[in-house]
């Protein structure tokens, strides 16, 4: 019961700092497809939408008019947006980091940057977005398409803060003002260029899936729910049930799911945030009014550590007496322990010294037994040294050229060698330095 009213709690303060306007654009094959959102404690507004048709072939500084009379329309004239690019040229990955600290994530990722894209040494840029439960989702795009957008942005004068993708936008979106449902789901929207399918879903065995399939609605549903785990009887929703309801201003009468929730991550990035691709010295931040919620939050986290400083000094200083008290009494019990402790360090090294001496004068003995039937009569051997690691032969055969391949048969030695080998009369004297293999 606790645990619920703590997260009830942190939902509504969460509905209470959402306050901002954003806008959304994301960019198509011919065309733009524009958003702007208003967002409040009470809910979400869409206040206006527009498309731009034919951008890529016509003057940016025309189409860029355009959108500047837009938002002037709006009143949104300081708008800066959040641009959703082609999936196509994105490539999302979903890594999992778990044990890493926050502030370590960034590290992690660019560690292992390389092996997260199939652009070889072509430089790239990348977003994350936080999936919770150690997984991070990671956005990653060539810089020279990155530099291609953004100078032509630029060039018909739209300011933008943030170039993100459709799953970053859409997980940020779906928990602006509530988490969404715990069992998991599956959402899907049809692209309007191209006919493609839009399947996004989430779910206990998979934090999310994200994908565009050119097949029909049903196929593209089955495959994601497959994808998700989820049970065969899940229903599945619309992307724009998916999102925060919406409520409509003047004449517009319906908007697309991706522009707007590319419109709420840019309206309320705290508590919405999107993976973002566009490095921070290229991003355009919008009005200061968006700070507002931040200062008032930080104004109450100041307030509350003050008090919490207070009494913790006086609880610090009674638990550290308590400590030190217990350190005390125990302090004579550690010692004992630790003696001990060296103690047996001690009585296992001696044991296990005369356990290897013990064994060395059997393993010399299984040598001498080894060499005594490896070189029968009428080999003969005038002296054998034998040391921990090897062993030196002196003797005298008929033919020592086949002694070496002998000596080496055994299990107990290898690497054989002659270091001396001559002849005298009828027979060969020789000297084999060899391995003792046992005793590496």
């Amino acid at each position: 019961m606790g645990a619920e009213l703590m997260a009830a709690s942190g939902q509504d303060l969460r509905t209470l700092l959402a306050f901002g306007t954003g806008v959304g654009i994301e960019v198509r094959e011919s065309s733009l497809e524009i958003t702007v959102a208003r967002v409040r404690p009470s809910g979400a507004q869409v206040i206006g939408r527009q498309t731009i048709r034919d951008f890529r072939e016509r003057p940016a500084a025309e189409w860029g008019a355009e959108y500047t009379a837009f938002l002037k329309s709006l009143g949104e004239g300081r708008l800066s947006a959040t641009v959703l690019l082609p999936r196509s040229e994105v490539i999302v990955r979903q890594v999992a980091l778990r044990g890493v600290a926050s502030k370590d994530v960034e590290s992690a990722i660019a560690f292992q940057l390389d092996s997260l894209h199939p652009y070889g040494e072509d430089e790239v840029v990348y977003g994350t977005s936080p999936l919770g439960g150690g997984t991070v989702l990671v956005g990653i795009l060539r810089r020279t398409t990155l530099d291609g957008y953004a100078a032509l942005f630029a060039e018909a004068g739209v300011a933008v803060n943030s170039f993100t993708f459709s799953a970053a936008a859409i997980h940020g979106a779906v928990r602006l003002f509530a988490p969404p449902p715990a069992a998991g789901f599956v959402a899907m929207s049809r692209v309007a260029e191209g006919g493609t399918v839009e399947v996004y879903g989430e779910s206990p065995a998979r934090a999310l899936f994200s994908a565009e399939f050119d097949a029909p609605e049903e196929r593209a549903l089955v495959l994601g729910a497959s994808e998700l785990r989820l049970p065969p009887d899940a229903q599945p929703m619309a992307l724009t049930d998916v999102l925060p309801k919406a409520r409509a201003r003047g004449n517009v009468k319906d908007w697309e799911p991706l522009p707007y929730a590319a419109a709420l991550a840019g309206a309320c990035p705290w508590l919405a945030p999107a993976a973002n691709l566009l490095p921070a010295a290229m991003r355009h931040s919008n009005s200061r009014h968006m700070f507002i919620p931040t200062a008032v939050l930080g104004v109450l986290l100041l307030v509350t550590a003050v008090a919490a400083m207070a009494y913790n000094k006086v609880a610090e200083r009674a638990y550290l007496r308590k400590v030190e008290a217990e350190i005390a009494r125990l302090e004579p019990e550690a010692r004992k322990a630790a003696a001990l402790d060296r103690q047996i360090d001690l009585a296992r090294n001696r044991a296990r010294l005369l356990d290897e001496f013990r064994g060395r004068t059997r393993s010399d003995l299984d040598a001498l037994d080894e060499l005594t039937r490896l070189l029968p009569p009428p080999i003969w051997t005038s002296s054998i040294d034998l040391t921990r690691t090897s062993a030196v032969i002196n003797g005298e055969a008929d033919q020592a050229a086949g002694l070496l391949k002998v000596i080496d048969g055994s299990r107990l030695f290898a690497d054989s060698s002659f270091t001396v080998i001559s002849r005298t009369g009828s027979n060969e004297l020789f000297r084999i330095q060899t391995t003792r293999e046992g005793r590496r």
